[in-house]
């Protein structure tokens, strides 16, 4: 007769996930290109900078979380 022990780990919630994060920012930066280098609609060009910026930051930041 075995007793298995069922390990009880608690999950992070998805915004303190180091993987989901990083993906979500390097999407962000990705974007962020995609907006720098088009040649129709100033708007997107005007905030490509701010895209490139937050997804960057946001990068720095989730790379310190635990995995």
């Amino acid at each position: 007769m075995t007793v298995e022990t069922t390990k009880l780990t608690k999950k992070r919630p998805f915004f303190f996930r180091r993987g989901p994060m990083e993906n979500i920012a390097t999407a962000l930066i990705a974007i962020g290109f995609l907006m720098l280098f088009q040649p129709f609609a100033l708007i997107l060009y005007t905030y490509s900078l701010v895209t490139l910026l937050v997804g960057t930051v946001m990068f720095i930041i989730v790379s310190k979380f635990p995995e």
